[in-house]
């Protein structure tokens, strides 16, 4: 949420009935759920901003959603409220909470040792399964893609012998130092609100506007950048944001004639297809990095690499760990679940239920835009769906920043999380699972079609 603009109103929408409705849907949410309100209010006295992690502060119920239980595609709070969950814990359960063969595998797992630090053949079967699916020869195991990232990084400086890393503005990569930075006028500077801490974005990091070649050419030209960390898809900021026609082949002939290696980060892009973007696109990397849905719901993360950069990260590791890897990646319970999900879960069948409800969530979404002629659009990628308040699909995330509309974002999640539709509560994206039910994707058009048309003031109550 931008500080500079952060209760903008788009176009189309009345900022009376905007302010009515989200005072009367906050308080709802308080006055139903009078558990929560007990519980966020002990979580105070224990908790930075009341919450386990921060950014759940942020999103917009004014006391957080507390889980009892999470059941295939759906959530039950403390209150005893059910949920159809479109959140999906941003990714990390793409499959559904409880997906059969990831229970089944985890319990028998559980029976055999959840951590031993010695390998096993699950080991083998998972790294064989990846390198079939997405290409690269070598593979390792992390607790996080978090990690997966960081691991990356500095294996292409390794390799490379350079410093600098490359990014696209607004991208997410996970909680790397280096990537707590934002493109302005005055060059890359740390986000807002994060201080320099020993980390100086400055002299780590730069940073360009996706799809824009220009810009990314003289970056690469000096020589300086160990690699280019992209998302194949931007999914961050409220969008899906596609790659212009050639961009990918530029991308990878630039940072080849550079020198520069390519770390393409599928955490957030799997929903493209079981091998992600990499197969759907045919991309060419350098290095891999995925995690959060790997393994069906259990912390873990992957990546994979060329055999030149496994010959590089062989020689570092030789005689010691300079860094890489912890004593709980890889450990036999994640990558029990991991054979799982790649065997049972990441089929062609799973997909095409997933594209087939994200089609019609889609197009519900759409509908409603035109009807109300809204000058926003909606983006899909896979089984991921995303609107965002821009007339067309916009080519970047810088042009999503100064945020407009945060106060609309939250009208509409709380709208629809008080009738029992939860949202990606950062970014009001919708991701389906193969748990998830056609007759969720109904309830949601309905009720997107009721709010905006209070919003309008248009007549759809």
């Amino acid at each position: 949420m931008s500080s500079d603009q952060p209760n903008a109103v788009p176009p189309g929408i009345d900022p009376d009935r905007l302010a009515e409705l989200l005072d009367r849907e906050r308080a709802g949410w308080i006055e139903a759920r009078p558990r929560a309100v007990a519980l966020h209010e002990r979580a105070r006295r224990s908790q930075v901003h009341g919450t386990p992690q921060h950014w759940i502060s942020q999103f917009p119920p004014p006391v957080p959603l507390v889980v009892d239980r999470a059941v295939g595609a759906r959530l039950y709070d403390t209150d005893g409220h059910e949920y159809a969950d479109f959140g999906l814990a941003a990714t990390a359960a793409l499959w559904g909470h409880n997906h059969p063969a990831v229970v089944a595998a985890v319990r028998d797992q559980l029976d055999r040792g959840s951590v031993t630090l010695w390998p096993n053949e699950d080991h083998v079967a998972v790294t064989e399964e990846l390198q079939r699916r997405f290409g690269l020869p070598f593979w390792q195991f992390t607790v996080s893609a978090s990690d997966a990232n960081r691991f990356a990084l500095l294996l292409a400086r390794v390799a490379t012998g350079r410093q600098r890393i490359l990014m696209f503005n607004r991208a997410y990569h996970g909680s790397l130092e280096q990537a707590a930075a934002v493109l302005t006028a005055d060059g890359v500077i740390p986000e807002p609100g994060v201080e320099p801490n020993g980390v100086d974005v400055r002299r780590t990091t730069k940073m360009v506007e996706f799809n824009d070649l220009d810009a990314l050419e003289r970056a690469l030209a000096p020589g300086d950048v160990a690699a280019v960390l992209a998302e194949p898809v931007m999914t961050n900021g409220g969008a899906v944001i596609w790659p212009e026609p050639g961009f990918h082949a530029a991308l990878r002939d630039l940072t080849r004639r550079t020198g520069t290696l390519l770390v393409i980060d599928e955490t957030q892009t799997i929903p493209a297809g079981p091998g992600g973007c990499v197969r759907e696109f045919g991309l060419d990397p350098d290095l891999i990095t995925m995690g959060k849905c790997i393994a069906g719901g259990i912390p873990a993360g992957l990546y994979g690499m060329s055999g030149a950069v496994a010959a590089a990260a062989a020689r570092y590791t030789e005689h010691g760990d300079g860094g890489l890897g912890s004593t709980m990646a890889g450990g036999p319970l994640a990558v029990r679940a991991m054979r799982a999900v790649l065997g049972e879960v990441m089929t062609e069948e799973t997909y095409a239920h997933m594209n087939r409800l994200a089609e019609r969530y889609q197009r519900d979404v759409a509908a409603v835009i035109a009807r109300h002629d809204l000058p926003w659009h909606v983006g899909r990628l896979g089984g991921r769906v995303s609107y965002a308040f821009t007339p067309t699909p916009p080519r970047n995330a810088g042009q999503l920043y100064p945020r407009v509309g945060s106060s609309l974002r939250d009208a509409l999640w709380l709208y629809l999380a008080n009738r029992g539709i939860v949202l990606n509560g950062m970014s009001g994206a919708a991701l389906m699972s193969p748990m998830t039910a056609e007759s969720d994707v109904e309830l949601h058009g309905t009720l997107f079609a009721e709010v905006i048309g209070a919003l309008t003031g248009r007549g759809e109550r």
